[in-house]
Parts: structure tokens; sequence; C-alpha cells
């Protein structure tokens, strides 16, 4: 590999509830100049998977339990977004002052259940993370696979890291190639054999469309062209979730 290709594609609408995401993409696309070829690795924001899965909530629909209001009146929270962001748990995993890391039912670990009020589409809505980011992901490439282009999907979402200031983008749901490269029981140039090196491709290539993406844009979808991946339709993003028993930290 001599090198990749990285780019937005602008153009897309507001996602609205029911929105075919592979047809939108795959036109939004072509319009730009820049239609997706067989092999592409195509990234897509999650929050446009939320809003074309319904995943949204109105902040007026929601009634606080006792614990969120209280919380919420102590650290100037909203207690609408508090009692969403702890329905979208299934544990607290750390409370510190104003801030909530939670695990999501899907099992990842982040701020605030990955609730989000930013580009809701409207003041007082929040988006969810999709309930299924392996399935959202399958269902697009399956789109596109329809419409004759063999694309890798990753949706991509936005966490904090532990150790580290900043945010990056990672991958929350996989289509169509593994998440993690292995390079172990392999040997390097000088005869060491690699014992625990394996790469979070997906984060990796997550990571890079976020460059191309951005939060102000309006390019919630990025294409890496280049990246050779092993078609495999079995891939999911579970083997990037550490089991809590091996997880030091929790």
């Amino acid at each position: 590999m001599s090198g990749l290709q990285l780019f937005g594609i602008p153009g897309l609408p507001e996602i609205a509830e029911g929105t075919d995401l592979a047809v939108a993409i795959l036109d939004a696309a072509t319009a730009a100049g820049t239609p997706l070829h067989d092999g592409d690795v195509v990234v897509v924001t999650s929050k446009i998977v939320s809003k074309a899965e319904g995943r949204t909530v109105e902040l007026a629909d929601i009634e606080p339990s006792p614990f969120a209001l209280a919380w919420s009146a102590q650290w100037e929270k909203d207690p609408a977004v508090t009692e969403i962001v702890l329905r979208e748990s299934k544990r607290v995993v750390r409370q510190l002052g104003p801030i909530l890391i939670t695990e999501t039912h899907h099992g990842f670990v982040c701020a605030n259940s990955g609730v989000d009020q930013s580009s809701s589409g409207a003041h007082g809505r929040a988006v969810l993370l999709p309930l299924d980011s392996d399935a959202s992901a399958r269902s697009i490439r399956a789109g596109m696979l329809a419409a004759g282009v063999d694309a890798a999907i990753i949706i991509s979402d936005t966490f904090g890291r532990a150790w580290r200031e900043g945010q990056t983008d990672i991958a929350i749901g996989i289509a169509g190639m593994q998440p993690i490269t292995s390079y172990i029981g392999d040997v390097d140039p000088h005869g060491h054999e690699f014992k625990v090196q394996a790469l979070c491709t997906a984060d990796e290539l997550a990571g890079a469309a976020e460059l191309v993406k951005g939060n102000l844009s309006r390019v919630p979808v990025a294409v890496i062209r280049g990246h050779a991946w092993e078609r495999d339709d079995s891939a999911t993003i579970a083997p990037v979730l550490r089991d809590q028993t091996r997880d030091l930290f929790r």
C-alpha cells in the first residue's frame, strides 16, 4: 500500500427518520464528483444513523426520576437529559462532580451514555446512539451492495480517552471487514515474535475520517480509499470491547 485517499461526502440533506442512508450517501457522492468504488471504506457518523432510525428524544416528553432531579439540581444539569443518560446506561462507571461516565447497553464506556444535543435538528431534542450499530452498518452495506458497490462500513462516534485530553472518533459499528488487525504470532525483521500486537484498524480509520468531517462542516460521511481490507461479513465490533474481567481500571 503506497498511500490512502481520504475525502468527505458533502451535500447530504438534513437526515430524517426513514432516510435510506445507503441511497443518500451514494447519490451525494456521485453528485460531488466522487462516486464510491468497490473496496472503499465508508465512515458514517452515528448521529445521522440515529436520526434515520428515529433514535431522537424530545426533552419535553421526559419525566425525570427523583434521583435525576436531585443530581441535576446539585450540578445545574438538565434533569431530562440526566434521565435519558441513565435510561441509556446499564451502569454508572464513575460519577465525579457533574460528570457521568456510564456503560451503555451496547457495552461502550463513555460520557453520558453517548447522549448528545448538538446537531440534533431542533432545540430541546437529544440524539441517542443507534440501538445496534453493527446492524446499522450491515444495512448500509447491504444497500450499497444492492446498488453495485462493495464497500466496508464503519459507524463512528466521538469519545474521550482515559489519561489523555481531547476526543477522537472511534468505531462503534462495523460491516464487511474485521475491526482488528492482529500481528500476534508474526515475526519482526529481527526475529522477535509479536505477542500482543493487535491494532484496532477500525478506530484508526474512524479517527482519520474525522479529519475531513469535523463538527461544524455538515459533512457526516467520509471515504477512505486504498486501504486493503479483507471481506468478512461476519464482522462485528464485539472484539474491540474489552471484557470487564480483563479490565484493570474498572
